[in-house]
């Protein structure tokens, strides 16, 4: 890893760092160490980092924020790219916006807001990157990223480049094209807004905030919702009626206001976190016959 190192550092890519924890790049503040964790200074070097990792057939995986990410105790094998502040780029024209994808989702939806453009209200309190959002479509208050993107710039493992639209990214809930069929990287996406009211915009991306603040334990570290709605059921409210809340295992622990967020109660590991989701599954499935999926991705060594 010393000569990777070496190379990578003299390709003068970005930020390039050994053995970094991971607990420190994610918002649940728990994971090992990546072997090589590198953040790309620009559009070019990201391209020039995919091409040293597949040249050197390197695994590899990015991040954003780390808000919807549960990293292993042991960490990541090979190369994490984080998007960061050299993908955090916007243009606005009109009604459309193009936007890095290390962006933070919340620092637009407010920008945005205030330039009276309506269409990310629901994403006031999402802490995740632009990137991360597309990625999974993101989603909250009855819209998601879907409902307002037109396309997406996107790097994939084989160096090359593709704008893909709306269509192609072939978003389901919680979920896209990326994760299923086509890994690879949003760079950049390109969503169309509506003019509206500032006053009214600022408003209601208020209330979402104080909503959320007041429903969910945003003064803990956690990764965000843990389980997918199996709809017509709520996740949440499966966990709550099962007397799950404040539930805990080693530093890991069911929030007590809400049931679908696993908070790290402090020094928790990924394990407490793992065995603690595991016990809900085999509880909801034993009181109600319900299968539960995770929504937070779950990567690194095991």
């Amino acid at each position: 890893m010393d000569g990777l190192l070496t190379e990578i550092q003299e390709l003068n890519v970005g930020k390039v760092k050994r053995n970094e924890l991971l607990s420190q790049h994610t918002t649940m503040k728990i994971g090992g160490p990546a072997d090589l964790l590198i953040e790309p200074s620009s559009l070019e070097n990201i391209q020039r980092v995919m091409n040293f990792i597949k040249d050197r057939q390197l695994p590899w995986r990015a991040i954003g924020r780390g808000s919807n990410l549960l990293v292993s105790d042991k960490g990541i094998e090979g190369v994490v790219i984080k998007l960061g502040s050299g993908l955090d780029h916007l243009s606005i024209n009109e009604s459309t916006i193009t936007v890095g994808g290390g962006h933070s989702l919340v620092s637009l939806s407010t920008l945005i807001s205030k330039k009276g453009l309506s269409g990310l209200e629901f994403a006031s309190g999402i802490p995740g990157s632009v990137g991360g959002a597309v990625y999974m479509n993101a989603g909250a208050h009855g819209s998601d990223i879907s409902k307002i993107l037109t396309k997406a710039h996107i790097l994939f493992e084989n160096g090359e480049i593709e704008w893909l639209s709306r269509d192609e990214m072939e978003f389901t809930y919680r979920t896209s094209v990326l994760q299923k069929k086509r890994p690879g990287i949003v760079l950049e996406a390109e969503f169309i807004l509506t003019k509206g009211d500032r006053a009214a915009i600022v408003s209601q991306m208020q209330k979402n905030k104080d909503y959320r603040k007041e429903t969910q334990p945003w003064n803990f570290p956690c990764a965000g919702s843990i389980f997918r709605n199996p709809l017509p059921h709520y996740a949440g409210k499966l966990i709550e009626d099962a007397g799950l809340k404040g539930y805990q295992i080693g530093g890991a622990k069911i929030s007590e206001m809400h049931g679908n967020f696993i908070v790290n109660a402090g020094n928790a590991k990924a394990k407490d976190v793992l065995d603690l989701i595991q016990y809900i599954k085999d509880t909801i499935q034993n009181l109600y016959g319900i299968k539960m999926e995770t929504e937070v991705e779950i990567v690194g060594r095991q």
